[in-house]
């Protein structure tokens, strides 16, 4: 009983304090929150206001399918012009290919063309000679007609053996499928390769984009087309991007592949091997979602108790508190996602302790 007195005037004059500071007491144990006054000036009435939806995450450019060259015929690889890591042009040619086998597939395709010009020659002297003798009254419109058929074959026989020829030549060039630059050299120059083979191996620039993982809700927002920068972590300009894929299938540790590709990017002409990106670079990708409308309160006007937030609501009935559930952060300001409408008036001032004002009314000093 002797301790009971010796805690009384400690318990009045921590009341005291407490009032002083302006904090009422709860009781241990309370778990309903009360505000009970607060004044009108420090309030505020919460608008809706826009707020874009931000996925952020990290990603990485890398080939979507190198390309490789082949050796259209049989031959032997000579010329060679490039080594792995050379920027390359479209259409540029990599090597030659010679060897018997393309030069005796040159040989008999020029003499179709020879063979099928004289042919056209002829059809046409013969063509010229039967319109004069149709002048002459010596020949028919028949025999005309015939002389006509006759030059079209040998025209069409004459361009037939003409494209062949030039594709037998075309042969013996490799060139670059697309601009981009060789990650392989797969032959020597002399080594014989067979129709088919791959002679090298390209990137294209083109053919790189940018894989980035997403998590949770951040996966489930994303569509294709949605739009975005990537902030390489090397430093230089942001590069615009698009969604192009989204994997449809959760990774072992619940991530979801995103395919990006760049977007709106203009290249000089002087700079027609230029990529946005390099093959490997790593750095910052951010998405961004659809406007919402939410309610938006000082972050200073949040209170957490319990494992959960509040908010101090006044309505004409007096100030009580209001459990909300807070989203994303944008300076000074928090977004509320569920808990709080448009009109109301929240506690922005003192906010903490008018939720604790109760305390020391209800303190019940220790036996």
């Amino acid at each position: 009983m002797r301790r009971s007195s010796v805690w009384g005037p400690v318990a009045v004059a921590a009341m005291l304090l407490l009032r002083c500071l302006g904090v009422d007491a709860q009781a241990p144990g309370s778990s309903t929150p009360v505000a009970t006054t607060a004044s009108e000036a420090g309030t505020m009435t919460v608008r809706a206001q826009a707020l874009a939806q931000i996925l952020p995450a990290y990603g990485q450019v890398e080939p979507i399918a190198p390309l490789s060259v082949h050796a259209i015929e049989a031959g032997v690889i000579a010329d060679m012009k490039v080594v792995p890591g050379s920027q390359v042009k479209a259409g540029e040619a990599l090597a030659t290919l010679t060897g018997p086998e393309i030069q005796s597939l040159l040989v008999n395709r020029e003499g179709a063309v020879r063979s099928a010009q004289a042919q056209l020659s002829a059809t046409e002297r013969t063509l010229t000679i039967e319109r004069r003798q149709l002048s002459a009254q010596m020949s028919t419109q028949q025999t005309i007609a015939a002389a006509r058929s006759a030059f079209a074959a040998a025209k069409a026989a004459f361009d037939t053996a003409q494209s062949d020829l030039m594709v037998a030549q075309e042969m013996r060039a490799l060139r670059a499928p697309s601009t981009g630059m060789v990650l392989a050299v797969e032959t020597a120059e002399g080594e014989r390769v067979m129709a088919g083979q791959t002679v090298l191996t390209l990137q294209a620039n083109d053919r790189l984009w940018l894989a980035a993982v997403y998590y949770g809700a951040d996966a489930a927002a994303i569509r294709v087309g949605m739009m975005g920068k990537f902030e390489p972590a090397s430093g230089g300009a942001p590069v615009p991007v698009k969604v192009a894929a989204v994997s449809g299938a959760l990774a072992p540790d619940a991530g979801e592949s995103v395919g990006l590709m760049p977007t709106h990017v203009h290249v000089p002409a002087s700079h027609a091997l230029a990529a946005p990106w390099l093959n490997g670079e790593r750095g910052t990708v951010t998405l961004t979602g659809p406007t919402r409308y939410l309610v938006a309160v000082p972050t200073r006007a949040l209170i957490l108790d319990q494992a959960r937030w509040w908010v101090l609501v006044r309505t004409p009935k007096g100030v009580h508190a209001q459990a909300v559930v807070p989203g994303p952060t944008r300076g000074w300001e928090t977004f509320i996602e569920q808990g709080l409408s448009p009109g109301e008036q929240v506690v922005v001032q003192n906010a903490y302790l008018e939720y604790h004002r109760s305390i020391a009314q209800r303190y019940v000093p220790p036996d």
